[in-house]
């Protein structure tokens, strides 16, 4: 099955940290032996793992338990002299949350000290729910505001608060208070309350070098936090043995140039921004595209940063007064990992190399960009900040010259430092994003013999997405000529072949000597072009009745052209049609919406498409259904595509009154493949959150329009949100529209 259940990942960081141990016959030689004798003189860690299982075994102190429980060793860590030997519970085989204890042992295996988070449980804790998981499941989701999955809850002994008690412990994720939340909710299995819940997510306070006071997303909770993203998986920060930094408190670092605490406050919070820069405008799922990131390290003793293929590592300016861990730094090492993650992986030789280190320059401009932070103002400079041998930005994006490096494309590349060969990328990007002559402030951009005399920038963060583009047409043989033919591809394929942007793209490329390539996108433009207007733009029809425009057309440039037209957005029932259906652009058509007797009410938008040879145009016309099911019936036809691993909210605004029918009765029409991949929810006005759809199954089936009853207790009036997921990945699709008849 190509199924996976999202919350994995998030259920896996439920224990991290939690070692599964060899027994403890497996950990040593058998007793008595030579060896065995050897081992334990040889290893103080052994000695302390001994020492505290006998304490455990024995009942010692606070470890004292009923004969229903057993103890297991989950972790031996050292720390200023001491051993740290950790446990958890187990009562009748099911995990005691509040049952773990440590053992504190020094280097010649003597216990220190003991400490159990709850004493021996009473015998009578029964073991058998009266609650379903499922029902528990439920309850647990309105810890919420808004849930976006949810794990399998597992029954629990929780020892937690005044008495000990039968639990299910269910993990659910979303929004609670307008932020990021992973709730472990224990639910009573006896009585089905919510006994306690504590959230996963934490957004701790940092003192970084360059950014000041930040927040960064962290983990934790009580008087033990950790550097690890638990909304983002894969990212964490620490030193160099990989372990992320730890704390009693949720507040990290000194703002101290030298303290690595510090950096990683900085690493952490530059790498967050590109996460959610990569999200936001570039429409990417994480580092690696499919949801996941890479750790961080701070502390190399060396004048440097890298990414090795599985983390990032950052090193110090050449004074030794700062870590290299400002935003573009951060982003370009983590730009490195968006190379390797895209396709054809990260390649060899100069000329690919040199690719690759100007994609970290380009994710670094980017995420400085988004994160427009005052502290540290965007400028396609890279290293600036950190200055790291003394003497200013290591690279000047938009004229590479600056430092030595090439501007131009030439011969000589395939045999250029990675470093250096990355200058022509680099300035094409600078040219694309802000232009040869920007002004604003902005630095303008040489331009090398034979190209054009200027070039008109179309915004870094349309830059962004074309370039990214290539990089899903990647190969593992990537050279300059096959940037500028990928990166012509994606400007045909994101804004069209007579696009300002495919022909900016051109333009910069040309702009830095990479030659044209036979079969590349031309970028033509007719030369000619049209406008669309309709009028009126708005009706108001009952059921059965039809609504008229006029739809407007006129040629804006160049010559007359053929236009065909076409609606979008109909409400359920309702049909369009224009006499004529083409016109040539200049002349006008009549566009007829009409509606049947069992189109809901609601207000549509629908859209109309003028379609001709340079390209395309569209107006939009309101289109409201009034009376019908007695004024109970609310449409949205807005479309709200569906990608894969997203969420997508459709609101609709009730003005009926009273106390809504219960069940309530949704009509739903969604284009997208496997019907399976969806989980459906519906909230009322007053917060409350209705399952309509579960997803999983075996086979796919086309979703279509379909029709649910869903049970409910709410007033009519007010704002109902449907909420569609896409849990798996492979399908995508779009809502069309949904009605609800309250």
């Amino acid at each position: 099955m190509r199924r996976t259940a999202l919350l994995a990942a998030a259920a896996a960081l439920a224990v991290t940290g939690v070692v599964a141990p060899a027994t403890v016959a497996a950990a040593k030689p058998p007793p008595g032996s030579e060896s065995a004798i050897r081992s334990l003189a040889d290893d103080p860690a052994q000695r302390a793992a001994a020492a505290a299982d006998q304490a455990v075994a024995s009942g010692l102190d606070d470890l004292r338990v009923s004969p229903n429980e057993t103890y297991r060793r989950t972790a031996v860590t050292p720390g200023g002299g001491m051993y740290y030997v950790t446990y958890e519970r187990a009562y009748k085989g099911l995990p005691i949350v509040g049952g773990d204890a440590v053992v504190v042992t020094d280097a010649g295996g003597r216990v220190r000290d003991t400490e159990a988070a709850s004493g021996a449980l009473p015998l009578s804790v029964p073991t058998s729910p009266a609650v379903s998981a499922e029902t528990a499941t439920e309850t647990a989701k309105t810890v919420l505001s808004r849930v976006d999955d949810t794990a399998a809850p597992r029954l629990v002994v929780l020892a937690w608060g005044t008495k000990p008690r039968l639990a299910w412990e269910a993990l659910v994720s979303g929004i609670a208070e307008g932020k990021p939340s992973i709730q472990h909710v224990f639910v009573d299995a006896a009585t089905g309350e919510i006994a306690d819940s504590y959230d996963q997510v934490k957004a701790g306070t940092g003192n970084g070098y360059y950014y000041g006071t930040v927040t960064i997303n962290t983990s934790g909770s009580g008087s033990s936090y950790s550097m690890t993203d638990s909304t983002r998986s894969g990212l964490r920060c620490g030193g160099q043995n990989g372990s992320a930094y730890t704390g009693a408190d949720d507040s990290w670092g000194n703002g101290g140039g030298t303290n690595l605490e510090t950096a990683c406050v900085d690493a952490l919070y530059g790498v967050q921004r590109e996460w959610d820069m990569l999200r936001d405008w570039l429409g990417r799922n994480g580092i690696n595209g499919s949801g996941g990131g890479f750790p961080a390290r701070v502390g190399l003793n060396d004048v440097n940063a890298y990414w090795n293929g599985s983390y990032t590592n950052f090193g110090h300016s050449q004074d030794n007064a700062r870590q290299a861990t400002p935003i573009d730094v951060v982003a370009h090492e983590f730009g490195h990992a968006v190379f390797q993650t895209t396709p054809g992986g990260a390649g060899s030789g100069n000329e690919n190399g040199g690719l690759n280190e100007a994609t970290g320059d380009i994710f670094g401009s980017l995420t400085e960009a988004y994160a427009n932070n005052p502290n540290d103002p965007p400028d396609y400079q890279v290293g600036e900040e950190v200055n790291l041998v003394g003497d200013g930005p290591i690279r000047y994006m938009y004229n590479p010259s600056l430092v030595g490096d090439p501007n131009c494309y030439s011969s000589s590349i395939p045999r250029t430092e990675v470093h250096s060969a990355a200058g022509p990328l680099n300035h094409w990007f600078y040219l694309l994003a802000e232009g040869s002559s920007p002004g604003g402030g902005k630095p303008s951009s040489p331009i090398c013999s034979g190209g054009p005399s200027s070039v008109s920038g179309v915004g870094i963060q349309k830059a962004g997405k074309i370039y990214l583009g290539a990089l899903q047409r990647k190969t593992s043989t990537w050279k300059y000529v096959n940037v500028r033919t990928a990166s012509l591809a994606a400007a045909v394929e994101l804004y069209g072949a007579s696009s300002a942007e495919c022909a900016a793209t051109k333009a910069a490329w040309n702009a830095v000597g990479v030659p044209a390539q036979s079969g590349e996108a031309s970028c033509s433009s007719s030369g000619s072009d049209f406008s669309l207007s309709l009028s009126p733009t708005s009706g108001t029809v009952t059921p059965g009745q039809s609504a008229t425009a006029t739809v407007a057309t006129s040629t804006t440039s160049g010559s007359a052209q053929t236009v065909s037209l076409s609606a979008s957005g109909l409400p359920s029932g309702a049909t369009a049609s224009f006499s004529p259906s083409s016109v040539t652009s200049g002349g006008s058509s009549t566009l007829t919406i009409a509606t049947g007797a069992s189109t809901p009410s609601g207000t549509y938008t629908v859209t109309v498409t003028g379609s001709g040879s340079s390209g395309t145009h569209t107006a939009s016309y309101t289109l409201t259904v009034s009376g019908g099911s007695g004024g109970r019936t609310f449409t949205n036809g807005t479309n709200y595509t569906i990608n894969d691993l997203t969420t997508i909210t459709s609101p609709i605004t009730s003005t009926a009154t009273g106390t809504a029918a219960s069940p309530v009765q949704l009509s739903i029409t969604i284009s997208h493949t496997c019907a399976e991949d969806l989980r459906i929810r519906l909230q009322g006005p007053n917060g409350t959150w209705y399952t309509v759809k579960s997803s999983g199954g075996s086979s796919c089936t086309s979703f279509g329009t379909r029709t649910y009853s869903v049970p409910v207790t709410q007033t009519a009036a007010g704002t109902w949100t449907l909420e569609v997921r896409d849990q798996y990945t492979y399908d995508t699709g779009y809502l069309d529209s949904w009605s609800i008849t309250l």
